[in-house]
């Protein structure tokens, strides 16, 4: 891996570690806060491409797995990782990985309906099919009765794919990390 990939990979990894500055919402009905943090799920796959992405987001779960407190609300360590949200912030690689490679494989055809597309794909069906089953898996409810609960993010997880999808291509026209990502690609 080149450097320039790894300080990418890190600065994803920082990015969606800043995010966790914003305090998670809590609700009664359920132990999975409403965060910001997937909205950096979003831009890393979309920005990076699934190879850099995914690693990028597998940071981020590595730091949390050895107690860095980098969820939103201070929060880290295996306890977190096994708790309700666990498989939410395990399925955030796969996520990245998934939008990315969506953003590879139609790369010279990116349009603003398909980054949105590849966020809701990867960002919540992704991020929703493995938090729910893990969800329902450690709390000892039904899958329906977790799915039911996760309902009541998608309206803030749509506007973070929005948000995302019209970030990432003006970052793929304009900025240096777009250059990059095209000459990786075409190495």
């Amino acid at each position: 891996m080149k450097l320039r990939d790894m300080i990418l990979a890190a600065m994803f990894a920082a990015i969606v570690a800043a995010l966790g500055v914003f305090p998670p919402i809590t609700l009664p009905f359920t132990p999975v806060p409403i965060t910001a943090q997937t909205f950096g799920v979003m831009l890393a796959g979309a920005v990076l491409g699934a190879r850099l992405g995914g690693i990028s987001l597998s940071i981020f779960v590595i730091l949390v797995a050895i107690g860095a407190p980098i969820l939103s609300g201070g929060r880290g360590g295996i306890p977190t990782l096994i708790g309700p949200s666990g498989g939410y912030i395990l399925s955030w690689p796969i996520a990245a990985l998934v939008i990315g490679f969506f953003v590879d494989r139609f790369r010279h055809k990116l349009k603003l309906w398909n980054m949105i597309l590849f966020n809701f794909i990867g960002g919540i069906l992704i991020v929703y099919l493995g938090g729910i089953s893990y969800l329902a898996f450690v709390s000892d409810m039904s899958w329906w009765v977790a799915a039911n609960s996760a309902l009541i993010y998608i309206p803030g997880d749509a506007v973070k794919a929005v948000l995302s999808g019209m970030l990432a291509l003006q970052l793929h026209k304009t900025a240096p990390v777009a250059k990059l990502y095209k000459e990786r690609q075409a190495a």
